[in-house]
């Protein structure tokens, strides 16, 4: 191709489509695609009208075919091979030229450029991908039956090419998630955990806004999890918009390294505790005999009318295992108050089965690694970190808001006056007899 064919006259950002009134369509053209099913004639019928509409933008920029018209500001320039995505597929087509009538360079023809963008691909290919498909079974599986005229002549379905299109988007989507701007979101409960992906530790965050919205943070890759890693993520929010003066509830899984990263940057935090963590830990500090039991009677004081009264169980239970079972006492008693500040907070039962667990950021995390489930070999960190972001922006299409929602700007107001007042979680006043 010589030099001055390569040269392209900058257009409009966004290209205008000529779109005829009525296009016809050759049916002699395509009457071999119908033993082939309806799927594959409309695709000849679509490749024809495709052709009508490159037409259409061709004699928008240059008049009418044979008529001269010394005003026109385009001229044709014939045709030369191109390329335009079908199905998950490359497709040849021929697409017309079209060149400034001053000579200073090339017009794109809006039709073509709409057509031949490779996005779609990368999008399909993710989608695909993170549905299970793998980039070996990508060509057969993963394609819309196009007709075998039109699919013997397509390209970009090989693994590699199926896999640096996967690559790219999933590092499109980790940027994305990265840089997104926090400054709008209200959050009322903040979620922090680590998911483990081969040697590669990912931390996610997860929010809850004022709606019951929930909103996938962010992440950052180490090795564990420890302290540095989540106050380097959360500092990250932080810079991005993310309002850390307001009150705000952090529900985490006990991991000290969380709850000193927390402490360190929201300016006031209030802390709560897992309880389905607090009860694995427990049950599994005891024999097998007594696990049903004790699990009950943590979760009949979880269930509690007040805090007061869940921390006067916990603790009979907790006096009643110091002699036979002192780890799993022990245990029970470690951040026994930060597990019964969502029944403190006066939190209604619906918005609480949401925020007394962690199970909101786990699920999310259950999703990334079901997407990454056919990963057999884990290159490195950023391999890690593009399939996790991948996982979570297809988590946040899936989520919905909390349930009890409506009860969030009570839950809001609660903070405030726990931060306000500066309740301690062990301070009451009146003793409760428990028999």
């Amino acid at each position: 191709m010589k030099t001055y064919q390569k040269t392209a006259v900058d257009g409009p950002e966004e290209l205008e489509l000529a779109v005829p009134e009525h296009v016809q369509v050759a049916m002699a053209e395509i009457t071999g695609n119908v033993q082939e099913g309806l799927l594959a004639l409309a695709v000849g019928a679509g490749l024809q009208v495709m052709g009508a509409l490159m037409d259409a933008d061709v004699t928008a920029l240059a008049g009418p075919k044979g008529r001269h018209d010394p005003q026109r500001v385009a001229v044709r320039h014939g045709t030369e091979r191109g390329s335009v995505t079908l199905g998950g597929r490359r497709v040849p087509v021929q697409r017309p030229r079209v060149r400034a009538a001053d000579g200073s360079g090339e017009l794109p023809v809006a039709a073509y450029e709409v057509f031949s963008s490779t996005e779609l691909l990368g999008r399909l290919a993710m989608e695909k991908m993170l549905a299970g498909l793998s980039t070996r079974r990508y060509a057969p599986a993963g394609l819309e039956p196009v007709g075998e005229q039109v699919g013997g002549q397509a390209s970009s379905t090989s693994k590699s090419a199926v896999s640096r299109r996967f690559v790219a988007q999933t590092e499109t989507a980790l940027a994305e998630l990265l840089s997104a701007d926090l400054s709008g979101l209200d959050l009322v409960a903040f979620m922090v955990d680590g998911a483990h992906f081969a040697e590669s530790c990912c931390v996610v965050a997860l929010g809850i806004t004022l709606d019951g919205t929930k909103v996938p943070l962010s992440l950052v890759e180490g090795s564990t999890e420890n302290a540095t890693l989540v106050t380097e993520l959360i500092v990250n929010l932080r810079e991005r918009g993310l309002d850390v003066t307001r009150p705000v509830l952090a529900v985490l899984d006990g991991s000290k390294a969380l709850r000193r990263a927390v402490l360190d940057v929201f300016d006031a935090p209030v802390l709560a505790r897992c309880q389905l963590h607090k009860l694995r830990n427990v049950r599994d500090k005891l024999p097998q005999r007594l696990r049903p039991t004790v699990e009950r009677r943590m979760r009949d004081a979880y269930h509690a009318p007040s805090a007061l009264e869940a921390e006067a169980l916990l603790t009979t239970l907790a006096r009643e295992l110091d002699k036979t079972h002192p780890s799993a006492a022990a245990s029970l008693r470690e951040g026994l108050p930060e597990t019964l500040t969502v029944l403190r907070l006066g939190v209604p039962p619906t918005l609480a089965r949401t925020l007394r667990s962690t199970n909101a950021i786990e699920s999310m995390i259950s999703i990334c690694r079901e997407h990454a489930g056919n990963v057999t070999r884990w290159r490195d960190g950023q391999m890690a970190l593009r399939w996790c972001a991948a996982g979570m922006v297809e988590a946040g299409k899936q989520f919905r808001r909390v349930n009890g929602h409506l009860h969030l700007p009570a839950l809001r107001d609660a903070l405030q006056r726990d931060v306000t007042n500066n309740l301690g979680p062990t301070c009451h006043d009146e003793l409760v007899n428990v028999a």
